[in-house]
């Protein structure tokens, strides 16, 4: 059974008043005294005192706070302005922009690694005699974004026939560098099973480790 006293202090406050109004209205009929109630009387007094005290509490807070926003976003808006002038500026040292706590653009750009990671894909064959592989990594499977420094996924199969041994039974069909990659087949091709491997790219040319080989059947 759910308590007859509301959870909100506005419907406290509304259900106490009717409470009082009507028990003093209604005294003998309901077995109590005028004493009974005056406990209460004070009560609601007390609370009502406090009630509105918290409330206007409140309230300045919250215009306080969109003050002090306000203030603040004026104050970002003025100085990315100025910093903008500064960074751009021919004659402002790096030690000058280190000492007004800038960044300082790095004169060497950060060696890109080989690619540690593995491809995975999704095959939809909902098309027929089509393809589409959605690629991702195998660290982010549910971001389609590729690894920093990777160009594109290399993508290789073998149509029909028993499931590759290693990457030398495979053909390569292209270096997509974008999600999703559609393979198109022949007519003769209908009912076969193609098999994949992928693998990634950098910028540098240098490949990763090859994907888990994964397959799909051609539709017809």
């Amino acid at each position: 059974m759910s308590d007859y006293l509301p959870v909100s202090d506005t419907d406290f406050t509304v259900w106490m008043q009717n409470f009082i109004s009507y028990a003093n209205a209604n005294l003998s009929a309901i077995g109590l005294t005028a004493a009974d109630l005056t406990p209460i009387q004070n009560a609601e007094a007390a609370w009502e005192t406090a009630y509105t005290a918290n409330v206007t509490a409140q309230a300045q807070a919250q215009s306080t706070r969109q003050a002090k926003d306000d203030a603040r976003s004026e104050q970002v808006s003025l100085v990315r302005a100025l910093v903008a002038r500064i960074q751009a500026s021919k004659t402002v040292t790096d030690a000058q922009r280190q000492a007004l706590q800038l960044n300082v653009r790095s004169a060497t750009r950060t060696p890109v690694g080989a690619p540690s990671s593995r491809p995975i894909a999704q095959v939809d064959i909902s098309q027929r005699l089509r393809h589409t592989l959605s690629f991702m990594d195998e660290l982010t499977p549910t971001s389609r974004a590729k690894p920093t420094g990777i160009i594109g996924c290399e993508i290789w199969n073998k149509i029909g026939g028993a499931p590759p041994v290693d990457p030398s039974e495979m053909t390569y069909l292209a270096t997509d560098t974008r999600s999703p990659y559609t393979v198109e087949f022949d007519g003769s091709d209908a009912g076969k099973t193609v098999y994949y491997m992928l693998r990634w790219v950098n910028s540098r040319g240098e490949r990763g480790p090859w994907s888990q080989t994964f397959s799909a059947m051609i539709t017809n």
